[in-house]
């Protein structure tokens, strides 16, 4: 029997534990009227990246420079969500976002780009029509009588 892990998930097999995920709930600016001033609804979720249990050193390493200024220096990645006026909306749309990050990050880049040379008949091919054009911008001159 598989033992059930609770967490956000990520892919089929990146499951982030919830122990490595804080969200704290702060008052949010913005419509809402009264409410705004009462109600705690942003969220502001925390991702321990840099000591997380789940993703590759490769992937750790991509997810941070992908973060940008949302990452911390000591490898945490800060999201804010006050797009909704609900809480519970606002941390779904801040789990999605962390979702998203990571699976960008787990995607490994595209291997370097080999150099390659032109075929020596393409180099005559190519050296063939710009005579051709020469020539014909050439003979566009002047007729003398």
């Amino acid at each position: 029997m598989e033992q059930e892990i609770r967490g956000l998930r990520v892919s089929h097999r990146t499951i982030i534990p919830e122990d490595e995920i804080e969200e704290v709930f702060i008052r949010a600016a913005g419509p809402g009227g009264q409410n705004v001033n009462k109600v705690s609804t942003a969220v502001q979720l925390r991702f321990f990246a840099s000591a997380s249990t789940v993703l590759g050193e490769d992937v750790k390493e991509r997810l941070l420079k992908l973060a940008g200024q949302r990452a911390t220096k000591a490898g945490e990645i800060l999201i804010e969500a006050s797009r909704h006026r609900t809480q519970e909306r606002n941390r779904e749309d801040a789990r999605e976002r962390l979702v998203a990050l990571v699976r960008e990050a787990l995607v490994p880049p595209a291997p370097p780009r080999k150099k390659t040379r032109p075929s020596r008949g393409a180099v005559e091919r190519r050296l063939q029509a710009k005579k051709g054009r020469s020539d014909t911008k050439r003979m566009r001159g002047r007729v003398s009588d």
